[in-house]
């Protein structure tokens, strides 16, 4: 099986770093049941491509036990699916985390990419490679192979020649690759239960609750074992949107019972109607949730949404249906952006703890420093209260992207300084139901600038 990943941005050559795999040295990683090399047939300044071919022994199929598939003669060595996932996760596992200690700078630059997968499992054929790539920002080709070229009459197997190209930073690429090809195939190798489910949202963080084919995707990805499937559509569900009727909530405490993301979205509109805000930046804005509320609000005569991930912007993109008062600009939230200065209000809802934690000067800097808008809203976990989430084991985070999760002292220690440091004054709402001890579930941070409270 073989993957190939091509860049043309220049230097090419930096793709080497961002994948962990120097461009001059081949490289090998054992696999349960093969082995997977990784080498570059070409590494120059205009074009650089890493290979990854994974050869999967026959015999250790059947050695390794696992499910029916490995019992008999079959496509598993030769087909893309979740051996070739495996195989790329065990050769990019730093790149997947989004990790890059030599150059850090570049895991949020964008690199014009060309994957392909000469042979790739897709039950469903082309029309379903389209409806699961397309959704994130990619261009797709999927060429049908025939069963035998010799012999058209018979038809075409369910296998493609897959490429693809776009903009996208490499560790979203590796994700959408890692999650997209199993499911594409339909089958695993091996046993799935709610780890493999847990591995899904972690690889999904960012993309996967909002792709309009998410209930495919987690059927298909999740063999359609019910219990697992349902699990992690209910996390899915938490990161998302949340239905039309909760959009419309608009205090900023709400005291109906209302999902979490409801809570978040009303909260953040009230805020912003309070402040008088007509034109809004959705900074970190994802798939579109909040900018689907923030359009539906007819005082806000400009509203721009901001993302670093280009195949979120696309989902956004098609969800807004074309609203001309939504802009979306790809951007990374911790480099300074002198074309969002002047807005009246930025929001950064559930954004600051998926920032390392020593970028969050930058993440300042960028926002309160140069693009300075005059009321910044800010939400994020409250971590005192992650003992009342039953889903959640101890000790871990609500999401497997998040660097950190502050309780409400530490919150409040970042936000006083931030406001301190870039005058503005800032006070303190809580989201969701208050537990006496735990406070909210969601913490929010209004900050306003001193000129602002004068007026």
């Amino acid at each position: 099986m073989l993957l190939t990943i091509t860049t043309t941005r220049n230097p090419a050559t930096d793709l080497g770093y961002v994948l962990h795999k120097h461009p001059e040295k081949a490289q090998t990683v054992a696999l349960s049941a093969g082995t997977a090399h990784v080498f570059y047939p070409e590494a120059g300044p205009e074009r650089c491509t890493a290979a990854l071919f994974a050869e999967i022994d026959p015999i250790g199929l059947v050695r390794g036990g696992g499910t029916s598939l490995t019992q008999y003669v079959n496509d598993r060595p030769y087909a893309g699916g979740s051996h070739l996932a495996v195989a790329l996760r065990a050769a990019f596992t730093t790149a997947l985390a989004g990790r890059c200690a030599a150059r850090p700078e570049l895991v949020d630059e964008l690199f014009d990419l060309e994957v392909r997968v000469p042979s790739l499992s897709a039950r469903g054929g082309a029309e379903v490679v389209h409806k699961l790539f397309e959704p994130l920002g990619w261009r797709v080709s999927a060429t049908p192979i025939p069963l035998d070229p010799e012999f058209p009459q018979w038809g075409e197997s369910r296998y493609v020649d897959l490429a693809l190209t776009g903009t996208q930073r490499v560790a979203d690429a590796l994700r959408h690759l890692y999650v997209l090809l199993p499911a594409l195939d339909g089958d695993k190798h091996y046993w799935v239960g709610q780890d493999e489910a847990d591995k899904l949202l972690r690889a999904g963080d960012g993309w996967l609750a909002g792709h309009p084919e998410r209930e495919l995707i987690a059927h298909r990805y999740l063999e359609r074992r019910r219990p697992v499937v349902n699990y992690a559509l209910s996390r899915l569900a938490e990161a998302d949107d949340v239905p039309a009727e909760a959009e419309a909530l608009v205090t900023e405490v709400p005291d109906r019972p209302e999902p979490l993301a409801a809570q978040r979205h009303g909260s953040v509109l009230a805020v912003l109607r309070a402040a008088g805000a007509r034109r809004v930046l959705d900074l970190g804005c994802g798939s579109g949730a909040l900018l689907r509320v923030l359009e539906k609000e007819r005082s806000f005569t400009e509203i721009v949404g901001v993302d670093v991930s280009a195949g979120a912007l696309g989902i956004a993109e098609k969800r807004l249906g074309g609203y001309t008062r939504v802009t979306l600009r790809q951007s990374a939230l911790t480099y300074a952006d002198p074309a969002l200065a002047g807005y009246d209000a930025a929001v950064l809802m559930e954004v600051v703890e998926h920032v390392d934690e020593e970028r969050l000067p930058a993440l300042e800097h960028a926002v309160f420093g140069v693009a300075a808008p005059r009321t910044v809203v800010v939400t994020t976990p409250n971590a005192e209260y992650n003992r009342l989430f039953d889903f959640l084991p101890m000790g871990h985070f609500r999401h497997a992207d998040h660097r950190f999760e502050w309780t409400r002292a530490e919150f409040r220690a970042w936000a006083d300084g931030v406001a301190t440091r870039r005058g503005y004054d800032v006070r303190y709402l809580p989201i969701g139901p208050v537990d006496q001890e735990s406070g909210p579930p969601t913490q929010l941070a209004v900050f306003t600038t001193s000129e602002e409270v004068a007026a």
